[in-house]
């Protein structure tokens, strides 16, 4: 019987002791920023020429560090170590296995406020989003972990008199893992460990603006006593690097996360039969949001006005499951929209290493510049309610900014903007909140805020998202708890921290016996 997890607590920075300790943490990150950072290709390290720069969102002259970039022929060097590593390592017992990331989340247990720090630094993270980030990647070791001991003897399935039937799952073979800044160390450390715990080998291609986290993990990996050959570290540029590993012949599957636009085009490559490719490729994709919250009429709207708040802002609403829509039913439009942007107005924006800062920067000048633009637009189809500033002297801050009055199908209610942008739309009631509420492309999260029980069962049956909240806001999934991924433009609903997401990097193979 394999042991349940309980997911890794957050801290509590109210206590002195936590306090200090993130501060010292801060202060061990800002030891070594700066450094050179190789790449890692069949345990060997590799330093080219040519390096991603890894800058601070808050503060754009500080290098966090220069990480060499993969070219070409690097990338087909790492491809010819994974496969080499893959012969032994799909046969090393899930066991052995499992105890590689148990090893792996001890140790960034130690150093947990170290990560955090890090992401803060390079990620813009405040304190709680850079904490709950490592948390999640801590969640995720462990839990992948159980998962694969849980999976190791396959599934049961009938046998006749004379006959002994089983069904065993096997790994699939060579990875491209290509993993978002947003959450630089969870998803990149989730995607990984998922891969390699089923006995696949790996190349990780982590995102360019967050490739130091990365790079610090691998180092993990290593000291956890992973072989050599089953985790190569190949930052690059994805036209170069990307592209030609996901075309591949040798390459088995691609897990990506990232935007609708990117994760299309891989979905798009990877169906093509490249010379020499005897499979058909899988894609693991976790893509973009459009993320709603539904307010009802008969609802707590002190709770819905919180809620929203948290869920658009949170990380400057860099997420995936960010609120970048509130739909709210007429009678209580007035009263939510006014406490959110009272609350809105209360929170403080600047630098993440400062404790009482809730929102940091925006990743860099290009979502500065996207996210701005999308303000102007938003001034345009609705009502400017609050924030709509930005300042890129220093880093790149955006104030939190509110939009009312705006038609359900406005390009600020429909497009992914990945920024502290949150739209307010109006419903008659509520069976037109749930039809608004699925009016956009994608379908990831969602939450609606109800004290009416037959309103709650109709949107757990008709509000087409792959994770619905009841109460509460619509970011914040726990590994093991809420298993997330979404429908349509948001991915192959790819449930991570769940129950069968380890089968999605393995294939069964049935075998009978006659006596």
């Amino acid at each position: 019987m394999v042991q349940p997890y309980k997911h890794e607590p957050f801290t509590d920075f109210t206590i002195e002791e936590n306090r200090q300790a993130y501060l010292k943490a801060l202060q061990t990150v800002e030891g070594y920023l700066g450094q050179d950072y190789d790449l890692v290709i069949g345990g060997e390290r590799i330093a080219t020429e040519d390096k991603i720069v890894s800058y601070n969102p808050s503060n754009k002259e500080e290098v966090i560090g220069r990480v060499s970039k993969a070219s070409q022929a690097l990338a087909e060097k790492a491809m010819q170590a994974a496969v080499e590593a893959y012969k032994t390592w799909k046969k090393v017992k899930p066991e052995v296995r499992a105890d590689v990331l148990f090893k792996a989340a001890a140790i960034i247990r130690r150093r947990k406020h170290e990560f955090s720090a890090l992401m803060t630094k390079e990620a813009g993270k405040p304190w709680r989003e850079a904490d709950a980030d490592t948390a999640e990647g801590i969640d995720f070791l462990e839990y992948y972990g159980r998962q694969m001991l849980a999976l190791k003897n396959g599934v049961p399935v009938q046998s006749r008199p004379n006959e002994f039937n089983r069904y065993d799952y096997i790994p699939l073979g060579v990875g491209i893992i290509i993993s978002p800044w947003n959450f630089p160390f969870a998803i990149m450390a989730g995607t990984t460990v998922a891969a390699i715990v089923s006995g696949n080998t790996v190349l990780l291609k982590p995102a360019s603006t967050t490739p130091v986290v990365a790079a610090k993990f691998v180092e993990v990996m290593e000291e956890a006593g992973l072989p050599k050959g089953v985790l190569n570290f190949v930052p690059g540029s994805g036209s170069e690097v990307g592209d030609y590993l996901v075309d591949h012949k040798d390459t088995r599957f691609i897990s990506f996360t990232g935007s609708r636009d990117v994760g299309l085009r891989i979905f798009d490559r990877s169906s093509k039969v490249n010379e020499g490719q005897i499979w058909m490729k899988r894609l693991i994709a976790e893509m973009g949001g459009k993320d709603t919250i539904v307010v009802d009429s008969e609802a707590d709207l002190e709770l819905a006005a919180q809620s929203i708040t948290a869920g658009a802002f949170g990380f400057s609403g860099q997420k995936c499951s960010a609120c970048s829509r509130a739909v709210i039913v007429e009678d209580v439009y007035d009263q939510v929209l006014n406490r959110v942007v009272e609350l809105t107005n209360q929170l403080t924006v600047g630098d993440p290493t400062e404790q009482a800062t809730f929102m940091g920067p925006v990743n860099d000048n290009n979502a500065f510049k996207k996210i701005m633009e999308y303000i102007e637009i938003g001034k345009n189809e609705g009502k400017l309610m609050a924030g709509g500033e930005g300042d890129n002297s220093k880093g790149y801050f955006i104030k939190p900014t509110v939009i009312g009055d705006l038609a359900p199908k406005a390009r600020i209610m429909q497009e992914e903007i990945f920024g502290p942008v949150v739209g307010f739309t109006k419903a008659k009631n509520f069976d037109e909140a749930i039809e608004i509420a699925n009016n956009t492309e994608y379908g990831l999260t969602g939450a609606v805020i109800t004290n009416n029980r037959a309103h709650m069962e109709q949107a757990r049956e008709d509000f087409h998202v792959g994770n619905l909240y009841f109460n509460r806001s619509c970011t914040g999934a726990i590994v093991g708890y809420q298993p997330f991924g979404g429908f349509n433009m948001s991915g192959t609903d790819s449930k991570a921290g769940g129950p069968d997401y380890l089968l999605l990097h393995m294939q069964a193979k049935t075998t009978s016996e006659m006596y």
